[in-house]
Order: structure tokens, then sequence, then C-alpha cells
């Protein structure tokens, strides 16, 4: 199985090849500039795993949420790719994607959505599967939804920027946190591999990003 992943959510840009268990990735801080370095990426990944496009057996990528410009661009390359080479394609949630990578079995996910907003999902790891405890969500820190028990481990860039009121309104209830983490695509690739090896993976045209929210700026009047 050999799959394609990139993820481009925030203003890092990564890009990974899943081949059959091993994944090679490339990495940036790129800030504004995944339109322009994306596509150098891929075709490194690809070239360092000998295979050209039309060998691969699917593409997967990060759907969001996330910048709203980042996650355009991921669909939209995926798009392309994958009716290019007539291939499937899988959306993963960038949320999901940081929980898997995060090393433990109960994360609980907080990007920084701006404007005083997280992106935040909570997922639980059974039997190898990841269950979503709280859907993605839209929210205020202090307005969080709760978690259930202890035992929670805290991921994502939301816990820099409104790490204070999150480790208020969880209390008791994290282990620990990494507000460094990022959505990277060698998580998405993972992800990704279980659904296309059973079987799954849709239409190029179903590339679709996953937003939460339908405005990207305050108006004058709110801020």
């Amino acid at each position: 199985m050999r799959i394609l992943a990139l993820e481009t959510s925030t203003e890092y840009c990564s890009v990974a090849l899943w081949q059959d268990g091993i994944v090679n990735e490339r990495f940036e801080l790129v800030g504004q500039k995944h339109s322009e370095l994306l596509m150098a990426m891929l075709d490194v990944v690809l070239k360092d795993g000998g295979l050209k496009l039309a060998q691969l057996d699917g593409i997967a990528f990060g759907m969001g949420p996330g910048s709203f410009t980042g996650v355009r661009i991921a669909c939209g390359v995926t798009q392309g790719l994958a009716l290019g080479a007539n291939l499937k394609v899988v959306g993963i949630v960038t949320l999901q994607a940081l929980a898997h990578a995060a090393g433990h079995d109960k994360v609980v996910v907080a990007l920084d959505a701006r404007m005083g907003e997280l992106y935040h999902a909570a997922y639980v790891m059974r039997d190898g599967k990841w269950v979503v405890v709280i859907e993605p969500n839209l929210c205020k820190a202090d307005d969080a939804p709760l978690l259930p028990g202890a035992g929670w481990f805290g991921c994502g860039s939301g816990f820099a920027e409104l790490g204070a009121a999150l480790r208020d309104r969880y209390a008791e209830c994290l282990i620990g946190i990494d507000a460094q983490a990022v959505p990277r695509a060698s998580a998405v690739a993972h992800l990704a591999a279980a659904i296309f090896m059973a079987g799954g993976g849709l239409d190029a045209a179903q590339a679709l990003p996953l937003y939460l929210r339908d405005k990207i700026a305050l108006k004058t009047i709110e801020r």
C-alpha cells in the first residue's frame, strides 16, 4: 500500500509518503507560503520513494479545521492530483491527526482558532481505534466541553494561546500538555492507511474541507 499524505492547516507544511508502514516525511515551518512550497515537497518525497503519482494507491489530506487558506490548499491540491491520476482520497480531521501523534490513549486537542476561540475535540483509543468522545467543535476556552474523568493529555496550539483558561477549565483532568504539537502529514498517512486498506476512499471531488467557522475575522464593532 502506497499513500501520499499532505497537511497544510497551520503555519507548518508537511508531506509524507507511506509505503507498507514505512513513512518518509518532509516537515517545514512555512508561514503563509504553502502554495509556493507544497508541490516541491511532494515531488521530493515521491522521488525519494522512487514512485510516480500513478503508482500510488491513494492520497490523504488534513481536511481541517485550521487555517482557511491552508485547508483549501490541501483540498485543492488533493483534488487535482487525484483526478489526474485516477486515485481515491481520504480526508483526516486535523484534530484526530494531532491526537494520534500525541502518544497517549486519552487526548484532548485544542488548536488556536484566532478571535479568542479554539478548534477542540477529544479522543480515546479503544481496541486500536480512535473513538470520538467530544466531536470537533469551535468554542471559547472557558466554555470548552467538559471531559469525562481524569487521565487526559492535552495537545495543540490552543494550550499555548489560551492555556491558563483551559487548565482552569479542566483542573484535575489533565496529566500533561504539549502546547507545541501541530498536525503532521505522517499522522494523516497512518490514519488514512487503515481506511484505504479496509477498502475505503472517496472520489477526488469529495476532497472537501471541515471549517467549523463561517467567518474568519471580527467586524469592527465586535473588536
